[in-house]
Formats: C-alpha cells, sequence, structure tokens
C-alpha cells in the first residue's frame, strides 16, 4: 500500500514503454505503487566470505587471483567442464565452471576474480554460478559485496530489468511514500519509517537493516489485514441486521439434561457462547474447532434445537452423503423425545422425494434439514431460516458458504472443522469469525494406541485384528486415495478386501468406496454399525464424522500417501467407546518428510499439536487448500514465523477500531483511505 502511488500509471517511470508496461501488467502490476509493493521473495548474497567460516553446501562468494592454466574437458555432445584454481586469501580453491568453455580466455594467470557459486568443503571446490572480473567496467553491473533481491517474474520481465525498474521508480517517486501507521504504533515498536523500509526491501545493504525494514512491513501488512477484519465485523455489528432469535432457555435447558451423557465444560461454554449469539441482533458468524471426538455435533444440535424453540428453521451442511444420513439419523434419535421434524437432502433423492421434501421445508413442515452441496441448489427454499451449521467448513468455498446464508434473512451461521487449526492460522484465515474450541474429550475416552510398521509386517497386523474380532469389537482398514484414477482407487480396495476375505474366511468383510450407490453405502455401513460386518475396507469416504464405538482397530495401508491432518481424521473414527483402540500404519517411507509424519502421528494424539507439525511440513496454503479457505496470501509476512506479531497486529487493530475516534479523526484519514478502497463495509474481506 503506497496511497497516492497506487493512481500513478507504470509509464511515468523512466525508461518503461508500452510494451514493458503490458509485461508488468502481466505480474498484476499497474501502477507505480503496485510495483513498490511487489517485495523480493529473497536475496542472493554476494558479499565475500572467509573461507574458514563456511559451511559444506553453502552458496558463497569469494575473491582471488587465478593461479595457473585453466583446464578444459569436453565430453558429450555440447558439454564441457572448464577447472582453474585460484588464491582466495590463504587457501587454494579449484573453480568449476559447466558448460562455459567460452570463459577459457579469460581465466589469464594472476587476474583478479570474484565468484559465487556451491562450496564443496571436502574437495576445496567452487562450482560457479556467476563470476566477476573487477578490473573490467562493469559498471552498474557489479554485484560484488552487495545483497541482490529475487522476485517472481513471468513472461518478458527479467530479474534485472525489475531491479532497475524499481530502482527508478524509487528515485523519481520514493519521497511520495506516505506513512500510514498511527504515530503509537511506530513509537510503541520502535518500527521504522515506511519510506525507509520499502527501499531498504528492495536495495538492502545489510542483514540487520533489512531485519529492520521486515519486522516494520511484516507488522504493516498483518495490522492492515486485521484492521480490514476487525472493521468489517465492527461495521456488521453496528448494523444490527440479524435475526435477534427469542430462544425458550428453559426448554433448551430441559433438553440438555435430557441429553444421554453430561457435556464438558468446553461444550457447556461453547453453548452459552452460541445462545448468546442467537438472542443478539446482529448475525452470529462462529467457528467452532476441536480435536475428533471432542462433540462438536453435539454443541451444534443444542443450538438447532434453540432456534427451533424460537420458530425458526436450521440447516446442516456437511461434504459427504455418508456424513449427511449418518447427521440426520443422529439429530433424529436426539430430537425426537421433543416433537422435531429431520429432514435429508442430497443428490441422491429421486425426483418425487425431492418434491415432497422442498414442498415441507417451504410450508416450515420441517424443522431442520440435513444435506449436502444439494442445499445450496437455487428451488431450495425455507420458510424461516434462522441457523445455518456448515460442518468441516474447509471443504466448501466462500461462495458455496455464502449461498446458503443468502436463503435466510442473513441468518446466523456455524461453522465447525474437526480439522484443530492452530490459532495464528484460526485468526487470520477467519479472522471474521468469532472462534470457540472445545479442549476436552468426553469423560472415560481412552488414549488410542498407535504403531508405524512396514508392508512385511502386515501377518502381525492381521493377527492383531483376529484378536480384538475375538473380543467383540471391529476394524477398518483403509485403502489410499489415488488422484489421478477414481478407478485404480476402488480396484485398490478391491484387491485388499479380495485379500482379507481369504485371510478371515469365518468373518464377514464388508467394503466401501466412492463409486457405489447411497444405497449401498447405506446398507454396508448399517451393517458394520449392528456388527453384522466385522472388518471394514475402506477408501477415504469414512474420514470425517462416521462414528462406531464398537471399532478399536484403524489399519492404514500405504499411510504415506497421506497428510498428518488425514491421517488424525482417520485416527479419529476409532477410540470412540470404552474398550483400548488401535491404530496401525502400514508404510515404507522413503523420505525425511515422511518419516517424519509416521514419527508424529505415533508420538501424539493432540490434534492442536499434530496441525502445527503438518503447517510445519506442509506450509499454509496446501495444509487448508487456499482457494477454499480464503487464507490471504501475505507478500511479507510468514504465519509460521511472524504468529506474535500476528497477535499483536489483531489486537491492535481491534482496539483501534473500538475507538470512536477512529471514525473521526483526520491523523486516521489513510487508514480510513485504505478501509474505503477495500470496501470493508461492503463485503466480506475473505471472499
Amino acid at each position: 500500500m503506497a496511497s497516492g502511488l497506487h493512481i500513478v500509471p507504470l509509464r511515468e517511470i523512466k525508461g518503461v514503454g508500452p510494451e514493458k508496461v503490458k509485461e508488468l501488467n502481466a505480474l498484476g502490476l499497474a501502477t507505480v505503487g503496485d510495483l513498490l509493493d511487489y517485495y523480493p521473495f529473497r536475496y542472493e548474497d554476494y558479499r565475500l566470505r572467509d573461507l574458514s567460516e563456511v559451511k559444506d553446501g553453502e552458496k558463497i562468494t569469494i575473491q582471488g587471483t587465478l593461479y595457473g592454466e585453466p583446464v578444459l574437458a569436453i565430453y558429450g555432445r555440447n558439454k564441457s567442464r572448464l577447472t582453474v584454481k585460484l588464491m582466495a586469501d590463504r587457501f587454494l580453491v579449484t573453480a568449476v565452471w559447466f558448460n562455459r568453455h567460452y570463459m577459457k580466455d579469460k581465466l589469464t594467470p594472476g587476474r583478479e576474480i570474484v565468484v559465487s557459486g556451491k562450496w564443496e568443503q571436502k574437495r576445496q571446490t567452487i562450482v560457479v554460478g556467476e563470476s566477476e572480473f573487477p578490473d573490467a567496467a562493469q559498471g552498474p553491473k557489479a554485484r560484488t559485496g552487495t545483497l541482490q533481491p529475487v522476485y517472481s517474474v513471468t513472461g518478458g520481465v527479467t530479474q534485472a530489468f525489475l531491479r532497475k525498474t524499481i530502482k527508478q521508480a524509487l528515485l523519481q517517486f520514493g519521497m511520495m511514500i506516505e506513512e500510514v501507521l498511527p504515530r503509537n504504533l511506530i513509537e510503541r515498536y520502535d518500527l521504522m519509517p515506511r519510506r525507509q523500509a520499502v527501499a531498504i526491501l528492495h536495495q538492502p545493504t545489510g542483514t540487520e537493516e533489512g531485519k529492520a525494514a521486515r519486522k516494520r512491513m511484516v507488522y504493516e501488512e498483518l495490522f492492515l489485514f486485521q484492521l480490514k477484519v476487525q472493521a468489517y465485523r465492527a461495521v456488521n455489528k453496528s448494523r444490527a441486521d440479524g435475526i435477534a432469535h427469542a430462544v425458550d432457555r428453559p426448554k433448551v435447558r430441559d433438553f440438555v439434561r435430557g441429553l444421554p451423557f453430561q457435556l464438558t465444560d468446553s461444550q457447556k461454554k461453547a453453548v452459552a457462547e452460541l445462545l448468546g449469539d442467537l438472542e443478539a441482533p446482529f448475525a452470529m458468524n462462529r467457528l467452532l474447532q476441536g480435536d475428533v471426538g471432542a462433540g462438536k455435533t453435539v454443541v451444534a444440535a443444542v443450538a438447532l434445537y434453540a432456534v427451533v424453540t424460537a420458530g425458526a428453521q436450521g440447516a446442516l451442511m456437511v461434504p459427504t452423503e455418508i456424513l449427511a444420513e449418518q447427521h440426520k439419523r443422529s439429530l433424529e434419535r436426539l430430537f425426537e423425545p421433543y416433537g422435531l421434524q429431520v429432514g435429508l437432502l442430497t443428490g441422491s433423492l429421486t425426483d418425487r422425494m425431492r418434491r415432497d421434501l422442498l414442498g415441507s421445508l417451504q410450508m416450515g413442515l420441517l424443522d431442520i434439514v440435513v444435506g449436502t452441496h444439494a442445499l445450496i441448489q437455487e428451488d431450495v427454499a425455507f420458510r424461516k431460516l434462522g441457523l445455518v451449521v456448515v460442518d468441516e467448513q474447509h471443504r466448501f468455498g466462500v461462495e458455496q458458504r455464502s449461498v446458503l446464508r443468502r436463503k435466510g434473512m442473513n441468518p446466523d451461521v456455524l461453522t465447525m472443522t474437526a480439522t484443530p487449526i492452530p490459532r495464528t492460522l484460526a485468526i487470520t484465515a477467519f479472522g471474521d469469525l468469532d472462534v470457540t474450541t472445545l479442549k476436552e474429550l468426553p469423560k472415560g475416552r481412552k488414549p488410542i494406541q498407535t504403531y508405524a510398521v512396514t508392508h512385511d509386517k502386515l501377518e502381525r497386523v492381521l493377527g492383531l485384528i483376529r484378536r480384538e474380532v475375538e473380543l467383540g469389537r471391529q476394524a477398518y482398514v483403509i485403502c489410499p486415495l489415488i488422484e489421478e484414477s477414481e478407478k485404480l482407487d476402488v480396484q485398490n480396495a478391491i484387491d485388499v478386501h479380495a485379500q482379507l476375505t481369504y485371510a478371515f474366511p469365518d468373518l464377514k468383510v464388508g467394503l466401501l468406496h466412492g463409486r457405489m450407490t447411497a444405497q449401498e453405502k447405506e446398507d454396508v455401513m448399517g451393517a458394520f454399525k449392528e456388527n453384522r460386518v466385522q472388518v471394514l475396507v475402506s477408501t477415504t469416504v469414512i474420514e470425517v464424522g462416521v462414528d462406531v464405538p464398537n471399532s478399536t482397530i484403524m489399519v492404514i495401508y500405504d499411510a504415506v500417501r497421506f497428510g498428518l491432518s488425514q491421517l488424525h481424521q482417520l485416527r479419529g473414527r476409532v477410540g470412540r467407546g470404552e474398550h483400548q483402540s488401535y491404530c496401525v500404519l502400514i508404510a515404507d517411507p522413503k523420505n525425511e518428510v515422511a518419516k517424519e509424519r509416521m514419527r508424529v502421528m505415533t508420538e501424539t494424539n493432540d490434534g492442536f499439536e499434530i496441525a502445527r507439525r503438518d503447517l510445519e511440513l506442509r506450509g499454509p496454503g496446501d495444509f487448508f487448500g487456499t482457494k477454499q479457505s480464503g487464507l490471504p496470501e501475505f507478500k511479507v509476512a510468514d504465519l509460521l514465523n511472524d504468529y506474535e506479531v500476528l497477535e499483536l497486529a489483531r489486537e491492535d487493530a481491534g482496539a483501534l477500531v473500538g475507538e470512536e475516534r477512529f471514525w473521526t479523526a483526520a491523523d486516521f484519514l489513510p487508514l480510513r483511505s485504505y478501509l474505503n478502497r477495500e470496501q470493508v463495509a461492503g463485503r466480506d474481506p475473505l471472499d
């Protein structure tokens, strides 16, 4: 954000003609402000190094005197190896150029040279990537002793052109870069002025100065994002255009007392927060997160019951038909004594069944409807939609969620996830939501014992399954999802099903995969729930929400194909009853990341710790699925390393937005201009 520079066209920069403007436009750059906000993602270090301090494999720059004649070896077609000795300080070093035979005539003994490349400690060799001769007229191209920015480029835009253009833009327009942060925040955190920080990020002169510039811009970036989120929330809450539900608290209390189990303290706190939101005049926007088996569905059921006591309807949207059917049955059991009517809307309904259900929904004969993405189709209408619950919210895009919301008069929205999200990520990706976390598991739950074994130990795994089944328990056996071919995925499950049917001729081995019809899936799951099937071979269609307390073994074939969070979700299908449960990961990990995943799974059952480690291994975009989650992409900030700054920025932005003078005082004009440009009052900042 470079304030007024966002209206200055690129053609105003000296040396940027119409063709170059088009090429810069292709990078998403339209103005001088955009260009100056386009920061390097790393730096090439051309500062001279002392070889006594260098580690093997590092990229280094050294200066020395050529010693002896160069040797050129030609091998293969158009391949060569050029070698020469050089004396760098007190070290005699071998410098190697590959496929650059034309350098030979320049490498004359006694000549000074600067080389950059990878250092091989044992052989005292540097594999040269770039080189310069200090005695030549290098002019502005000289890199020795500098840190050179490296930008993301494409098409006709080169690093050299971008560096030169940004340098010229700073020369012409650097003095126009305006300060945007309030003076008290700059002083509180001893932040560098914006003008200086932008210049240093593009043209760093030293490590410490670069760190100070980055600190300034990381805080600014996170603060501005949080300011946008907090302002959006403040504006929406001030509108009070939600539904203030007249919840019948005594009825809700009786419903909670009538549950077949006692709520944990976390669940009680969550219910209290939800009831407060439902009764408030602004639309609820809350994220309910918790570990696998923490009881999120029951909390959602209390909220749905509460909204029905206020004369409205509820909708629960889930990612799969199996989960929709299970939730429908669970809610019917809970609500039956209270006369609530629950409907199921999925893509598998016949036309007649669908018409009947939609009619009942529109007339208000149904209190709650559970469904998949079929809920957001155009012909689905409610009499009075009061609460939308979205389960496993990261499976749905922002637009899908907002379509369902538009089917009511700004109904309350509760999103749930069983993929625990580190707080850092939750307050960033879901900064517009109030976050409620269930930290406890229901009483009596025993930690699942997890083992990682290689494929040659399969007989021992089958022995464990046999032992548990003889005790009256049941087992899941999961085959990996092979994304390239759904057929291969099914075939894999069929093969494993055949093997286990042969291994356990006296047991009933079931099969479940994504290409079965909804009725076939329901029949198999029904048989498994009733213990008419002892071993269920399945693909990942049972990943989320399936609840069979008698299952005590989860075996996962080719476990290296799964990410940590998915492995934890699958493991969470067992350990839901009173008996000790086990998870066996069958894998032959070939690389360090795969080995680390197996190590993490066997070391901890804590979903939040697993999510943190998963984030470290995969990065925020892969962890969440950036396009689906609305996770913002920051230019300078790094969510993993800058989480403390993110917390500060959120607190500071919230405090500022809460001050009445922020919306009136002239010294906050740059910030309000930023919010106006972002149209905070008009749309969700994550859309």
